[in-house]
């Protein structure tokens, strides 16, 4: 009875021993698995990753600049008509002076990748002057005219078409001479003409400095400032229109005229000149937010303001502002 006693404790402890080790080979070919399993999903994320991201763009060499002023000179009395087509970018400023004659100053920045592509680019982009009695012509020629182009330059190699190049034109005339300006984008300043002025912009921060003239003036959006530093506008009337941004007009305290300020969309209209009172009559008195009809003094020549979206202003211009 002994023996079998130990014959079936033996076996016993050799099944358990048996259990044991399959639980342990279970248990490591569990783990096997788990560890093969990440390190798969671990590189399958990682060619993912590196599949995704996307090879990084070569930088783009630097742009040179090339840099030059140019000078022109015409004799041209009181009474003609300047127009100047100006850049697609580049500012334009004309001043009024006592001589005869119309002065200019243009410079004219170019970018490319080469000395090579500078010099292209400086045979097409620049201005000429065209007079015909009376008139005088400043057209600035380049890439972008396309009739000119064409015409001028057949072989033009078109990966230069689309480099940035502007030209700053300052010009000084006669006060009496007309105006026609046709500018793209940058900043117009006008000072003291006095004869018929024509304003076409884009997007602009112009300044004109008036005392009178018939002057239509119409720019897409940016910011335009109107001074008049005298008590009463000479000549028929002026009409302002600004797509959106800011119109500020300054007036002297003293000023005689009439103002009719509109606002077509959004924003506000401010009066902040003391001596400007809406006008009597018209039927309904009742205040317009979006609209000023105003006299100031004795009234006399129209100052018409249209603003699309924006702040409209009107302000009185300081006493260390308004010239002799």
């Amino acid at each position: 009875m002994q023996h079998n006693s130990n014959t079936s404790d033996a076996t016993v402890s050799s099944i358990s021993s048996s259990a044991r080790t399959t639980r342990a080979f279970l248990f490591l070919a569990l783990l096997s698995f788990v560890t093969c399993a990440g390190a798969h999903a671990q590189s399958q994320r990682s060619r993912g990753a590196t599949a995704a991201s996307p090879t990084p763009a070569p930088t783009p060499a630097p742009l040179l600049t090339r840099s030059t002023t140019r000078h022109e000179t015409r004799r041209f009395g009181y009474g003609g008509t300047l127009t100047i087509h100006g850049a697609p970018e580049g500012s334009i400023t004309v001043e009024a002076w006592p001589r005869n004659e119309v002065d200019v100053t243009a410079d004219i920045e170019l970018k490319g990748a080469t000395e090579e592509e500078l010099a292209a680019l400086a045979a097409v982009n620049n201005f000429v002057l065209d007079e015909d009695g009376s008139h005088l012509s400043i057209l600035t020629t380049g890439t972008h005219d396309r009739k000119f182009m064409k015409r001028a330059a057949k072989e033009f190699p078109k990966k230069l078409l689309a480099l940035p190049w502007k030209i700053d034109y300052r010009i000084r005339v006669p006060a009496q001479l007309d105006l026609e300006i046709y500018a793209g984008r940058g900043a117009l300043e006008i000072i003291n003409t006095e004869g018929a002025l024509s304003v076409n912009a884009g997007e602009s921060q112009a300044s004109l400095t008036l005392r009178g003239g018939d002057v239509v003036s119409t720019i897409a959006g940016g910011s335009l400032r109107l001074r008049v530093p005298a008590n009463g506008w000479r000549g028929r009337g002026a009409s302002i229109r600004l797509g959106r941004g800011d119109l500020t007009v300054e007036l002297p305290a003293s000023f005689n005229g009439d103002v009719d300020a509109t606002l077509l969309r959004t924003g506000r209209v401010e009066n902040n000149h003391p001596a400007l009172l809406p006008r009597s009559g018209g039927g309904n008195n009742a205040p317009n937010p979006r609209q000023l009809r105003a006299r100031a003094g004795s009234g006399g020549a129209t100052l018409s303001l249209e603003l699309g979206d924006g702040v409209l202003r009107i302000t009185q211009l300081t006493s260390d502002e308004k010239k002799p």
